[in-house]
């Protein structure tokens, strides 16, 4: 499961009724698992959440009983198999077309790195799609992580659009505060200007990525399009074929349309 609510989801939910902040606080509990911590005991939980145990006791019975959350023989608490059924409609509903699957696995193997789709979320991104390449050595995300949209190629073409409001929430959320807003929009004039966004150990050192928007029939920004891997292997003559293959395949998606397109 992916990192927790965005601060700025929980902010929203205190100033909303009682009932919608119970919901805010589950869907938090909820996004305290992952794959480093599939199961949680119930100190962990009420450390991690930050919540009055009596509060956690009463969210984890109600997760527990519509199967939301499971109990082991430890006692730990870790995903319910009313998530199942969860997962496998998200899967359904977020399957790329067979011939999207097919572009981005020529792109992976033509290109000889890892080729990633995202969507944003707020003030993340989600991957909803990845062709790994052949180098042994590469980027490590899988379908379903979400990352932060303050750094990164992805991040940048991603935003290319965004209003002003949303630039802000994505600078506040990073580890330089408000400021950030001008290094955010410097980036994106960048981006602008070339029709595409690279990035070199802007969120993690050693890391790279060239990352293209993909376009629905509005004109809008539905998804971004990327090369991720070593940065020892993203030289300036790569980056430039990496764009121009972004770009060609971005086009491709883009006419044959996406299963999340409105």
């Amino acid at each position: 499961m992916a990192a927790g609510g965005s601060s700025g989801a929980r902010d929203a939910a205190e100033s909303e009724p009682a009932g919608m902040r119970t919901v805010q606080r589950a869907i938090d509990v909820l996004g305290l698992f992952d794959d480093v911590r599939p199961a949680l005991s119930l100190r962990e939980i009420v450390s991690a959440s930050g919540l009055p145990k009596t509060t956690v006791l009463r969210l984890l019975q109600t997760l527990r009983l519509n199967g939301l959350l499971w109990v082991d023989e430890h006692g730990r608490y870790l995903a319910g198999p009313a998530l199942l059924r969860w997962s496998r409609l998200a899967e359904q509903a977020w399957r790329l077309p067979p011939a999207a699957r097919a572009l981005l696995r020529d792109l992976a193997a033509e290109h000889k790195e890892t080729v990633h789709l995202y969507v944003r979320r707020d003030t993340h991104r989600v991957c909803i799609a990845q062709e790994e390449g052949p180098q042994a050595l590469r980027q490590v995300v899988r379908v379903g992580d979400e990352l932060p949209l303050w750094a990164g190629g992805v991040a940048k073409a991603l935003l290319l659009d965004a209003p002003d409001g949303l630039l802000l929430r994505v600078a506040e959320a990073s580890p330089y505060g408000a400021a950030h807003l001008v290094t955010l929009r410097t980036w994106i004039e960048e981006a602008r200007d070339h029709g595409y966004a690279v990035s070199h150990g802007e969120r993690e050192e050693g890391l790279s990525a060239v990352a293209v928007p993909v376009r629905g029939r509005s004109g809008a920004v539905l998804a971004a399009l990327s090369f991720g891997g070593p940065s020892t292997r993203f030289t300036p003559e790569r980056v430039t074929r990496f764009a121009a293959a972004l770009r060609g395949a971005a086009g491709e998606l883009a006419r044959a349309g996406l299963p999340f397109e409105a």
